[in-house]
C-alpha cells in the first residue's frame, strides 16, 4: 500500500514539476539557512578557541586592580614587582613557568621606515608561558637578562613593516633614544580573538624596558603558565592567597589585584558565539516554518483540484486511510526533497563562505540529519490536515465537481 502511494505521489509531482520547485522552495532556503548559519558559527567557535589558546598554555593572567580590560581602576592599586614573580615561582607549586611583564608603545625606526607598535619587557619564561615559537634566531641569554642589555626578539608584522625582504637577524632598531640588536623572529601567531595582531610585537629584556624607557621597577602584568589544567583553581587560590600576604591585604579588604585565565575568557567568548549561532539557526528555521505553511496551501489547492479523481478511487472501493497515506506522502516527499537540495545548497554554500570569512568548515552530520528530520517533519505536520480533507470527502459529492 505505501509503495502504490508514493509512486502515485511522484507521478503527481511529476506532472506539476513548476508548481512542486515553488513549494519546496521555502523549505529548501530553511534547511540550507539553518545548516549553513550553524556551519559558519561552528567555524567560528573553533577559531574563537584556537586564538585563545594561542595566548598560552593552561595561563592564568594577573594584573593591579579589580577590572581587566578598557577602564579597569587599576590607578590607586600597586603595581607588582619582580620579586613578586620570584615568589610565585618558588612558593606555589604545579607552574610551569611565571614571566613578569611590562608594556610601552614606542615608534621604531628601521632605515628609512618606521612603525608604532608595541615593546613588551620581560623574562625568556615569556616566549614559554605564550606558547611562542620562533621562526628564527634565539631568546634572550641569562646574562643579557641580568646586564639589561640592549637586545630584542620581533614579531612577524613588526619584521614585514621594517625590514620588508631584508634579513632581520643582527639589525638594529632604533628605539626611542637607544638602538636595539634583533637576535630573533617569532613565529606568526595572527589576529587575537579580541581582534589584535599578535605579531605586532617586539619583546626585550624587562630590566632594559625598565631602564631605557619606563624608568621604575613597576610590573604591570604577571603571566603564570600551570602545568595541569586540573590544578588551575588551585593555583589560582594559591596565588589570591600569596598576593594578599605579599601587598599587606587585610581580611576585610578587597582585592586590589585580578586573576584571570584563559580558561574563562575562552568560555565566555565561545559561549557568546554558540549563543548568536542559536540565535541566527532560530531566525533562519523560521523559513522552514514558512515552507510548510506554502506546502499546506498547494497541497489544499491539489485536494480541490483532483477532487473528481478523488471520487473515482473512493467511488471504485479506495479506502479512506489510502487516500490519507497518498496524499500524506506527496507531502513527505516534496519537504524530503526540499530537505535533500538545501543540504547540498547548505554544503556548498558553507565551503565558499568559510573560505571568504577565513574559519574552518566543520560538517556537523548531527546537524544536517536534524535539519532534514525537520524538514520531513514539517511534511507530515502541514500535509496531514489536506489529506485528511482528501479522504473525508463525500464520493458522491466528489464526482459531481467540475
Amino acid at each position: 500500500m505505501f509503495l502504490s502511494s508514493l509512486l502515485l505521489a511522484l507521478r503527481a509531482i511529476r506532472r506539476n514539476l513548476m508548481r512542486s520547485f515553488l513549494t519546496i522552495l521555502g523549505i529548501v532556503i530553511g534547511v540550507s539557512a539553518v545548516i549553513t548559519m550553524v556551519t559558519l558559527g561552528n567555524g567560528a567557535t573553533r577559531v574563537v578557541s584556537d586564538q585563545i589558546a594561542s595566548l598560552g598554555s593552561n595561563l592564568i593572567m594577573v594584573r593591579p586592580g579589580q577590572r581587566l580590560g578598557p577602564g579597569r581602576d587599576s590607578a590607586g592599586a600597586p603595581r607588582f614587582k619582580v620579586s613578586d614573580a620570584e615568589a610565585i615561582q618558588t612558593q606555589i607549586s604545579g607552574l610551569n613557568a611565571v614571566a613578569p611583564s611590562t608594556n610601552r608603545s614606542v615608534t621604531v625606526v628601521y632605515g628609512a621606515n618606521n612603525w608604532s607598535t608595541a615593546i613588551t619587557g620581560s623574562t625568556d619564561a615569556y616566549f614559554t608561558v605564550g606558547n611562542w615559537r620562533l621562526a628564527g634566531g634565539r631568546v634572550f641569554t641569562e646574562s643579557e637578562q641580568r646586564a639589561g642589555k640592549a637586545v630584542c626578539v620581533i614579531g612577524e608584522t613588526v619584521r614585514r613593516e621594517l625590514f620588508g625582504q631584508l634579513p632581520a637577524l643582527g639589525g638594529e632598531l632604533r628605539v626611542s633614544n637607544f638602538s636595539c640588536e634583533v637576535i630573533g623572529v617569532l613565529a606568526s601567531k595572527g589576529q587575537s580573538a579580541m581582534g589584535m595582531d599578535q605579531d605586532d610585537i617586539i619583546v626585550m629584556p624587562l630590566r632594559t624596558l625598565q631602564r631605557r624607557l619606563t624608568g621604575n621597577q613597576d610590573v604591570n602584568t604577571l603571566l603564570v603558565s600551570v602545568a595541569d589544567s586540573s590544578r588551575t583553581d588551585q593555583v589560582m587560590a594559591d596565588l589570591r592567597s600569596l598576593l594578599r600576604e605579599r601587598r599587606k591585604i587585610a581580611a576585610s579588604e578587597d582585592d586590589n589585584f585580578s586573576i584571570l585565565d584563559t580558561r574563562q575568557i575562552a568560555e565566555t567568548l565561545t559561549g557568546t558565539t554558540k549563543v548568536m549561532t542559536m540565535l541566527l539557526g532560530a531566525v533562519a528555521a523560521v523559513s522552514l516554518l514558512v515552507g510548510g505553511i506554502g506546502i499546506m496551501n498547494i497541497m489544499l489547492v491539489s485536494v480541490t483540484e483532483r477532487t473528481r479523481e478523488i471520487g473515482i478511487r473512493l467511488a471504485i472501493g479506495a479506502l479512506e486511510r489510502e487516500v490519507l497515506l497518498q496524499f500524506l506522502v506527496e507531502a513527505v516527499a516534496l519537504s524530503a526533497l526540499g530537505g535533500i537540495i538545501g543540504i547540498i545548497l547548505a554544503t556548498l554554500a558553507s565551503i565558499g563562505l568559510a573560505g571568504v570569512m577565513q574559519v574552518p568548515f566543520l560538517f556537523d552530520p548531527a546537524i544536517n540529519l536534524l535539519a532534514f528530520l525537520f524538514s520531513a517533519a514539517i511534511g507530515v505536520i502541514f500535509g496531514y490536515f489536506p489529506a485528511r480533507r482528501a479522504a473525508r470527502l463525500d464520493p458522491i459529492e466528489a464526482l459531481r465537481h467540475e
